[in-house]
């Protein structure tokens, strides 16, 4: 296995910043925090949508109950 010390690790920060530049480096760690955050928001309303959508259900399940009680009732 490849073992980086810290030296190593600066050598090829260095190079990478020589072969693609500071702004091209800035804009693309730019995008991807925006990529990030798009994603979790997109995460974040399905699950409101999820349990948005489980709490309508169960209301219509008791509302559903509770009409069928009423209709047994008034046969009766």
């Amino acid at each position: 296995m490849i073992m980086l010390s810290m030296p190593k690790l600066l050598i090829i920060i260095a190079v990478i910043v020589l072969l693609f530049g500071t702004k091209k480096l800035r804009s693309l760690g730019s995008d991807l925090g925006a990529s990030i955050k798009g994603f979790k928001k997109a995460m974040n309303d399905d699950d409101e949508q999820d349990s948005k959508k489980e709490a309508s259900d169960s209301s219509a399940k008791v509302e559903d109950l509770t009409s069928t009680d009423d209709d047994n009732n008034k046969k009766e």
